[in-house]
């Protein structure tokens, strides 16, 4: 802004000043996302293979992503406020939590990781609560025993319950 009002481009000056500015956590996230490109890539490509395993309901595929993930999004987090410090912005503990809640959002939603890559994104994502678009894959069976449903007040010791979609108790 301050290279157009000097240039005397008051039109570019103004276009300039009314762009939305992001939060300290999401420029610290986009930070990590230019200055970091390698990680960033390779946080995507957890995202994808997070989901993948979901649609396949591969149990032991998610044991150890959904651990890869907590490894990497704290690392990550942690490598984004040592860049933002480098820049000369301090990042307090409730930002970098900031920064994680985003990481988790590129990890759920592939749009997410999109903007991020390409530095669009100017304001935190909605908190993940899992992943988008995901439905199981042709096929994928889940891998946990059969639901129970219960009838009745009681459930003890299996008393009113049978599996659901078979016959018999419990």
């Amino acid at each position: 802004m301050a290279k157009a009002r000097k240039a005397g481009d008051r039109e570019l000056a103004a276009a300039i000043s009314a762009l939305r500015k992001p939060t300290v956590a999401v420029w610290a996230a986009g930070l990590l996302a230019r200055r970091r490109p390698k990680e960033a890539q390779s946080l995507v490509q957890l995202g994808e293979a997070l989901r993948t395993a979901h649609r396949t309901l591969d149990a032991g595929q998610l044991r150890q992503l959904s651990h890869d993930q907590h490894v990497v999004i704290q690392e990550l987090a942690r490598t984004a406020r040592a860049l933002a410090v480098e820049a000369g912005q301090a990042v307090s503990e409730p930002v970098l939590h900031e920064v994680e809640q985003i990481l988790h959002a590129v990890l759920a939603d592939p749009d997410v990781a999109a903007q991020w890559m390409a530095g669009r994104l100017v304001k935190a994502p909605d908190a993940a609560l899992g992943f988008t678009g995901l439905e199981p894959a042709p096929g994928a069976a889940a891998g946990g025993p059969a639901r129970r449903t219960c009838q009745g007040a009681s459930t003890a010791a299996g008393s009113g319950c049978r599996r659901a979609g078979g016959a018999g108790t419990a």
